[in-house]
């Protein structure tokens, strides 16, 4: 079986949390690295890599940035495991979030995963086994009130995700989706940004966005065991589509879908009952 952490990541949101880590353990494990940030000076702790890692400023809704981007990986000798993790959250209502919001969310969260992947392609064709990791969240199995954004990018990049892993398997490509809980990273601090246009209707959700950071520093799960996790699901003879992580990420995941699937069963009659009848 492949051992990954040898091999060589193209990591966004390199900075921090998740990024940061990946990053880390590939150099831990041998591996070479392509760390990317907005802000290169957030890649500082690269220094001491020396050849064995390249830092770029990558601004993942930029498509001149994406293109360099890939381009100065290739002279670096290409890479084998994508890692589309550049993101942010956004607490906004639907009745609430202004559409500039939204769209940005969008831009990032999906859009910047999307182009960055289109243009990682053929990179990944030629090393004959690879991998694309697309950062999820738990919130792109079910979505929560006040995130519905949030989980609609999720949402679409689990549905791309799921379309493109049949497409490039034929290349030794393989896809993960992963759905990470709460972990103690710099997410729920830092990365999460808020609707400007709180509406009255809606106080709950109000009171609900001024409590986010109360839970910041005590997430129960470690982002360095959560990529050791992840490259041992990608080691593994039959890696998964979906990896949710964290126990929390797991036990919401497991009731998600249990739920579900005791709703299309308690409506399967209806459901079924819609085949033309002979009216003749």
């Amino acid at each position: 079986m492949t051992d990954w952490a040898t091999k060589t990541w193209f990591v966004t949101g390199a900075s921090t949390g998740f990024g940061r880590a990946f990053v880390e353990t590939a150099l831990e494990g041998g591996g070479r690295v392509i760390a990317t940030a907005r802000d290169t000076g957030a890649l500082a702790y690269l220094e001491g890599a020396g050849d064995r890692a390249l830092a770029l400023r990558l601004d993942v809704t930029r498509q001149d940035e994406i293109d360099a981007a890939v381009a100065a990986a290739s002279d670096f000798g290409g890479f084998d495991v994508l890692v589309n993790n550049a993101g942010y959250g956004f607490l906004g209502g639907v009745e609430e979030a202004g559409v500039e919001e939204i769209e940005a969310q969008f831009a990032v969260n999906f859009f910047g995963a999307l182009h960055v992947t289109r243009a990682a392609l053929p990179v990944l064709r030629e090393r004959g086994e690879a991998f694309i990791l697309n950062i999820s969240s738990i919130a792109g199995l079910r979505s929560f009130p006040g995130a519905a954004f949030y989980s609609a990018t999720k949402f679409a990049l689990e549905g791309m995700s799921e379309g493109l892993a049949p497409e490039v398997a034929k290349f030794g490509i393989k896809v993960m989706i992963v759905e990470p809980g709460y972990f103690r990273t710099d997410f729920q601090g830092r990365s999460i940004g808020m609707t400007a246009n709180a509406h009255p209707a809606y106080p709950e959700l109000v009171e609900a966005r001024s409590r986010v950071r109360e839970g910041d520093g005590k997430q129960p799960g470690d982002p360095k065991r959560g990529v050791a996790a992840i490259i041992r699901a990608m080691g593994s003879e039959a890696p998964p589509m979906r990896l949710p992580l964290g126990a929390d990420g797991s036990q919401i995941a497991h009731a998600a879908t249990q739920a579900r699937l005791a709703e299309i069963e308690k409506w399967q009659a209806v459901s079924a009952d819609t085949l033309f009848v002979d009216r003749a």
